[in-house]
């Protein structure tokens, strides 16, 4: 997800007023059943993610992956619900279920339920917006106020990205104690490119989820949750709420996207700044990033993952760069510029060496979060290399889902990432 506002030649975005557009629910949803006596329902508003769902390619994921089942699953539960405790209790169970399903589908655990291969992460993206819409289409046999709806969207969301799983005991089962990791990734993103994409962050989060690693310092435990790549989301705290009991506890922290292509790159510095790049919703947001407490804002924050041992060991076959670049606007001055030594005091931020987009934002929230906190810990911010089709498989509009060296580069990065991480818990 490294993208900059300068290097964006040939993208094309949505006018001003497209960026506002939601797309009118199809028939098979609009069919709620109102309430008794009450006239019936107008067709509820998709979001522009959840639009897609009706394409070729993600009805072929979910069906491959046998996870098809999952929203209708979500919408027999609803009709059980009485009352928005209920409700709630619903949606957090089956979002819960979502996520463990995933996890436990790409660590070989229980049936696939189909021939799409197990490392794939695009199922439980795709699955949770048929999931989203099912509850934005719902009509309750009780009074469920907008604001009430989108606080079941949100612990929907939470749920089924394990946002709210993110637990530590500290100890193994023998007793013994054992590091606390987290790691974070990203949904698939510019899908109106090409949506057969899949993040290989969000493959490697559900890959190491609740697992136990051995390092040079001894055991340790990874948990992981999923964020969407969506601005408003980000703005309105998504990161903060979902990381700040995680940190707190944590030995160290790594978030994790999609960046360029063929390297790995441990970003080590992270801006303020957000560059306007269209999200999976096709909006664009500019500017200094929002965040609680603007007045002690800094612009940059800086890694503290050990980057010299990543980059001295061996961790797999793409190569892994200490990326110190970043574009400012230097104190006194108002054009910006590229600094490949890093920034210079007093500088306003354009980029970080992430970019100005949603992979910056989560470094810099979360590492601003770590010295707020005051936690004296390494974590940082690394992308993985962009996640390729094989050759003759390139074109959206012909091509198929998967390929045998599309999995295997999927595959090969997550391994890279695991080994990434064991050397940063273990030095």
């Amino acid at each position: 997800m490294r993208l900059r506002s300068h290097t964006r030649v040939g993208l094309v975005l949505l006018t001003t007023a497209a960026l506002a557009l939601v797309v009118p629910a199809p028939s098979a949803l609009a069919q709620a059943r109102p309430a008794s006596g009450q006239q019936p329902p107008a067709a509820p508003a998709f979001t522009v993610e959840e639009a897609r769902l009706d394409r070729a390619v993600p009805q072929e994921i979910l069906r491959r992956s046998g996870f098809d089942t999952v929203a209708p699953g979500l919408a027999r539960a609803l009709d059980g619900a009485r009352s928005y405790a209920a409700a709630e209790r619903v949606v957090v169970r089956q979002g819960q279920r979502l996520w463990q399903r995933a996890v436990d589908r790409v660590q070989g655990r229980g049936p696939a339920r189909g021939d799409l291969s197990r490392d794939d992460d695009r199922p439980l993206y795709w699955a949770r917006l048929g999931m989203t819409r099912e509850l934005r289409a719902w009509q309750p046999q009780f009074p469920l106020s907008d604001a009430a709806r989108t606080r079941l969207l949100g612990a929907l969301e939470r749920a089924s990205r394990g946002q709210d799983s993110m637990e530590f005991s500290g100890r193994d089962r023998h007793g013994r104690a054992v590091k606390r990791i987290v790691m974070t990734g990203f949904d698939p993103f510019t899908l109106d490119r090409d949506v057969r994409i899949s993040n290989p962050s969000g493959a490697t989060a559900l890959a190491l989820d609740g697992t136990v690693v051995t390092t040079a310092d001894g055991p340790a435990r990874i948990e992981t949750a999923v964020f969407p790549v969506r601005w408003d989301d980000f703005a309105a705290g998504t990161v903060e709420q979902a990381l700040r009991g995680p940190l707190s506890r944590a030995d160290l922290f790594t978030t994790v996207s999609q960046g360029r292509v063929g390297r790995i790159d441990v970003e080590r510095f992270n801006g303020a700044w957000r560059g306007g790049f269209g999200d999976n919703e096709n909006l664009s947001r500019t500017g200094l990033v929002p965040v609680s407490d603007p007045a002690s804002q800094p612009q940059w924050t800086t890694t503290s993952l050990p980057y010299g041992a990543i980059l001295a060991a061996g961790t797999g076959r793409f190569p892994v760069y200490d990326n110190t670049s970043v574009t400012e606007v230097p104190a006194g001055a108002t054009a910006p510029v590229v600094r490949p030594g890093g920034p210079t005091p007093g500088s306003a931020a354009r980029a970080g060496g992430g970019g100005d987009y949603l992979s910056n934002e989560i470094a810099y929230r979360a590492t601003l979060l770590r010295d707020r906190l005051g936690r004296d810990i390494p974590g940082g911010h690394v992308h993985t290399p962009v996640l390729e089709f094989g050759p003759g498989n390139t074109d959206p509009a012909t091509g198929t889902v998967t390929d045998p060296q599309f999995v295997q580069n999927r595959l090969d990065i997550v391994a890279q990432i695991r080994s990434i991480i064991v050397v940063a818990a273990g030095a």
